[in-house]
């Protein structure tokens, strides 16, 4: 029995490739789009052979089981909330919310209602993390002392540059993914956050370089560079990496390492292209398997999303007050 999905919204970049990895998956029966943009709306259904829906709302009211939000930032707490009332599971892009009380309100609605309610954290599945985070727990580095963390891209533009709806700018983009990894690596919580933000890249009135400095429950600290700082013509959108640091040794992780070098004369550039494992599949994938009543063991919850996006939340207090400050 395939699961039916529909997606709300295509605002975010990773839509698009949500929506293939639904294409592609025989558990999956894609059934159409939303959007309050109409004409992306009929565009994107489209492109990928599927129902443009009119509203969230008829959507909501299809068969559908389970939905995809992939809006602006600021809409994540309403849709998520729409879904929860109409009984559809719900994995949502992060970061899972931009204020401490929509998070709030999601989870609440979610436990109401009975759904599950996930946050999209694809590096999550990414093998090389795994083999860290299983090389770690076997205690092969000995006691974890620190890490070092960077999730470095370029800025997206459009609306991620409008902090009305984004939350923010990098810092609130790039923290949350690695903060996700040092929680999960770790199994500890993010107690206390400094930050420095600046827009020394594009000069707008959002953060396009911040670096946090993140104290865990047990005393381990990490650093993380969460910046827009790849130029346009950088071979590759980014990185996400991670160093963990022990007594007994040192491990390095760069999740993206796998590719193949394209000169492209048509982009006038040189590119690197992935070539390593869909992580985007395997955790769409898992979020399949837990709509049809599967365990998740990979996902991360609507609770994990919210932790990790407490962090980039105290990041901006910690840049309002100019001091560490509680997450």
């Amino acid at each position: 029995m395939k699961v039916k999905v529909g997606m709300m919204s295509f605002a975010h970049l990773h839509a698009d490739s949500y929506a293939h990895c639904l294409l592609n998956n025989p558990r999956a029966e894609f059934v159409g789009i939303a959007d309050h943009d109409l004409r992306r709306a009929q565009q994107k259904a489209e492109q990928h052979g599927v129902q443009a829906f009119d509203s969230y709302e008829s959507l909501l009211a299809s068969d559908v089981q389970a939905v995809i939000i992939c809006s602006e930032n600021v809409k994540h707490a309403p849709l998520a909330q729409m879904a929860a009332a109409a009984g559809k599971h719900i994995l949502c892009e992060k970061p899972l919310m931009t204020r401490l009380e929509d998070g709030q309100a999601m989870l609440t609605a979610a436990r109401g209602a009975g759904v599950q309610l996930f946050t999209a954290f694809p590096c999550r599945f990414s093998p090389a993390f795994q083999q860290l985070r299983a090389m770690v727990q076997a205690g092969e580095i000995g006691e974890l002392l620190a890490m070092r963390g960077t999730n470095r891209g370029v800025n997206p533009g459009g609306w991620f540059n409008d902090p009305e709806l984004a939350g923010g700018g990098a810092m609130m983009d790039h923290t949350v993914h690695v903060a996700d990894l040092m929680r999960l690596l770790t199994g500890q919580e993010i107690v206390e956050v400094y930050a420095e933000t600046n827009n020394l890249m594009y000069h707008g009135n959002f953060d396009d370089v911040a670096m946090l400095t993140l104290t865990f429950e047990q005393g381990i600290f990490a650093t993380l560079d969460s910046s827009w700082s790849r130029p346009r013509t950088f071979p590759t959108w980014g990185d996400v990496t991670l160093t963990v640091y022990g007594t007994r040794g040192v491990i390095e992780m760069d999740m993206f390492a796998q590719y193949l070098r394209h000169y492209d004369d048509r982009a006038g550039r040189i590119r690197q292209v992935f070539w390593g494992d869909n992580i985007d599949a395997l955790m769409i994938d898992e979020f399949l398997r837990a709509v049809a009543g599967e365990p998740a063991t990979t996902l991360a919850t609507g609770e994990d999303g919210y932790k990790a996006a407490a962090v980039a939340i105290a990041g901006y207090e910690s840049i309002r007050r100019g001091e560490p400050v509680k997450v």
